[in-house]
């Protein structure tokens, strides 16, 4: 259930710790801090007042709060042993049920961070798919130390601001949603093309993953957005149009089979809290995207 800004506004610092303490993962000091700052306008204020306590803390302090984090896949997610809030960040994407293979090698990573930083890696795995996740361990090892931890520190950063967006509620919520959304045209006929087939798949390094699908409406475009509601996922994806059973409908006496049949966009998301709008302008003959608005 979540909190109204005005009762956290009127509540007691115990009752305000007890509220927000598990934001910044097993490290209610953040909450105790902001506490002072109150009241707040909004909710992005409370989230700035929180993140102001941990950039003014001690160097001892941001290290602290860094291992207070669990590790990606870790022993710890194996037996059960991490924070509700973790469990379900780390579940979400499926890094409780890695197979064996894919542990071990999380765990080799897990190893070298750690070895040279002393403290997990921490990444909020809620923006970002399983291969986003493992080229960021990559390309992190190679910062220094002051680097490291100041990346870490960030991305905690962004785990906090969506767990208080779903803990609290207010006027002047943090921005904390992206969305991705289509719209194709049918440039044969100079109109919006009704009842194409779409498929959204996630590209991984392995596999692909079905993760919505949709029909066009009269407009073109999909009755809801084929992703919205939270942060999209970095990482590589692909737009599947079947234009072939549409043009084939219109019954325009096309040669069989037709020249385009499923129509292939693949795009990566880089930004998880912008919009994607990736259009597809198509005739029997020819096609045409880019990224929109």
């Amino acid at each position: 259930m979540r909190v109204n800004i005005e009762t956290l506004n009127a509540a007691t610092r115990a009752d305000f710790s007890a509220a927000l303490g598990g934001v910044f993962e097993h490290s209610p000091w953040v909450a105790e801090r902001a506490h002072a700052h109150a009241p707040f306008a909004t909710v992005a204020g409370l989230f700035e007042a929180m993140a102001a306590a941990v950039a003014h803390a001690t160097r001892e302090e941001k290290l602290a709060l860094v291992r207070a984090h669990p590790d990606l896949a870790g022993q710890a997610a194996r037996a059960g042993k991490l924070s509700t809030a973790s469990a379900a960040e780390q579940g979400g994407l499926g890094l409780d049920k890695f197979s064996g293979k894919e542990f071990d090698r999380f765990e080799r990573l897990n190893r070298a961070y750690k070895e040279k930083f002393s403290f997990p890696f921490v990444i909020c795995v809620r923006r970002q798919t399983r291969d986003a996740i493992l080229d960021a361990f990559e390309w992190r090892l190679k910062n220094d130390a002051g680097a490291e931890l100041a990346t870490a520190l960030a991305e905690i950063s962004l785990i906090a601001r969506l767990r208080l967006a779903e803990k609290v509620e207010g006027p002047g919520m943090p921005k904390t949603e992206g969305r991705l959304t289509t719209h194709v045209l049918d440039t044969h006929s100079g109109r919006p093309a009704a009842g194409v087939a779409i498929e959204l798949h996630e590209i991984g390094a392995s596999a692909s993953a079905l993760i919505a699908k949709a029909i066009t409406n009269a407009d073109g475009r999909t009755d809801q957005p084929l992703l919205a509601g939270g942060p999209l996922r970095v990482g590589r994806y692909e737009l599947r149009f079947h234009v072939g059973d549409y043009f084939a409908g219109r019954k325009l006496g096309l040669p069989a089979p037709p020249f385009l049949d499923v129509v292939p966009v693949r795009f990566s998301v880089a930004e998880p809290e912008g919009h994607y709008h990736v259009p597809l302008l198509v005739s029997p003959w020819s096609y045409a995207t880019y990224r929109g608005s």
